[in-house]
């Protein structure tokens, strides 16, 4: 009897043991893929925005959260396969936006691969909606891209001639070193509408470019901030690719814009008709 209790309990010990080992092994590897302090940070996109940013046709990564990182990101596409109508929306989205800076060229990807690692950007800071909107250093087309709370700025993308197969995870997370160090040799740069480069406030920093440098900017030289005026076609376009947003998101019907709710393009164009209507002096 005391020989069988004694069994019983060790085995309980084990499966508690083990159980705990489980946990915590289950947490140190989900720190060793999601901390972005290493070598290779990376970040899943859904399609059609994965391939337009390592295209350079996406100036603007928009995130609820600001950028935790600066340098080289790698971008990869997630494995849900886009609408017809998700795509059509977004490239009529950048050719408006282009179309405002007389940009009227613009070649969008031919297909839009998932579940692979497409290239990378570099990010060169991170700005509310507000800042980016106001900054009249950029083109027009830029500064009324970022339609979310924080915008990441991206420069330079280049993209992998073969995409590499591989799976994703959320957030910014890291790539194993010797995916990045063999996917690195199949980089080439990406031909862009445009360049477009983000001056930084202190040229000394690379990190000076995040959320309040634009406003103190201003505030520090005592200029005023300038606003945009929305064009109809624009507003039409924005509400499209707000509807294009809505195939990942469960919680909210997919392709259907309302004209009667608040969308992105009625927010913006009312805060750029009261809040914005600033001009430098």
């Amino acid at each position: 009897m005391q020989v069988e209790l004694r069994g019983n309990v060790v085995g309980a010990l084990s499966l508690s043991f083990l159980f705990t080992f489980g946990l915590l092994f289950c947490k140190m590897d989900r720190h060793r893929q999601h901390n972005p302090s290493r070598r290779n940070p990376c970040l899943t996109l859904h399609q059609p925005w994965a391939s337009l940013l390592v295209h350079g046709i996406k100036r603007i990564e928009g995130r609820s959260w600001p950028s935790p990182i600066r340098g080289r990101l790698w971008i990869h596409a997630a494995a849900k396969v886009p609408q017809p109508e998700t795509i059509q929306a977004m490239e009529n989205f950048y050719r408006e936006l282009y179309s405002i800076d007389g940009v009227t060229d613009v070649t969008f990807p031919e297909h839009y691969p998932v579940s692979v690692l497409l290239g990378t950007v570099n990010i060169v800071g991170c700005l509310t909606q507000e800042e980016l909107s106001s900054w009249d250093d950029l083109p027009n087309g830029v500064r009324l891209e970022g339609q979310t709370d924080f915008c990441w700025l991206c420069e330079d993308p280049q993209k992998l001639v073969v995409p590499f197969e591989m799976r994703g995870w959320q957030g910014v997370y890291n790539l194993e070193n010797k995916i990045a160090d063999a996917a690195e040799r199949g980089l080439q740069p990406a031909r862009a509408p445009t360049v477009v480069k983000f001056p930084l406030p202190d040229p000394s920093d690379p990190g000076s470019l995040q959320p309040g440098s634009i406003t103190a900017m201003f505030v520090q030289s005592k200029g005023k901030m300038s606003s945009l005026s929305v064009s109809p076609s624009l507003c039409l376009s924005i509400e499209g690719a707000q509807a294009a947003a809505t195939q990942f998101r469960k919680d909210q019907p997919q392709m259907r814009p309302s004209s009667g709710s608040k969308t992105v393009a009625s927010s913006f164009t009312s805060r750029n008709q009261s809040q914005l209507q600033w001009e430098r002096k």
